[in-house]
């Protein structure tokens, strides 16, 4: 006999997202601290993976209207997009 919650769809998708937006950052971090050449491959291939899930489930989530967004003014992405590559020349 199952004493646990009974979870809407909508929880479950949340859970999930959730979940998979911390894959995410974990293998972003384990990436960037690994200094092994092969296991860095390993662990960029699993990032690419999870990270594709985890828009697949944002995805779902969005068009079902359980994940609201707005797009971003015209004018705000482009002062993103300028800042990143004034950063990127400062960088070099």
């Amino acid at each position: 006999m199952h004493n646990s919650p009974n979870l809407t769809e909508k929880e479950l998708m949340q859970d999930l997202l959730t979940s998979e937006k911390q894959g995410v950052t974990s293998y972003a971090t384990f990436i960037t601290e690994t200094s092994c050449p092969n296991l860095r491959g390993v662990l960029m291939n699993n990032f690419k993976s999870i990270e594709g899930t985890q828009y697949k489930v944002f995805d779902a989530m969005r068009n079902l209207g359980w994940y609201q967004t707005q797009d971003a003014p015209t004018e705000d992405v482009q002062t993103v997009k300028t800042n990143a590559v004034v950063m990127e020349k400062e960088l070099k």
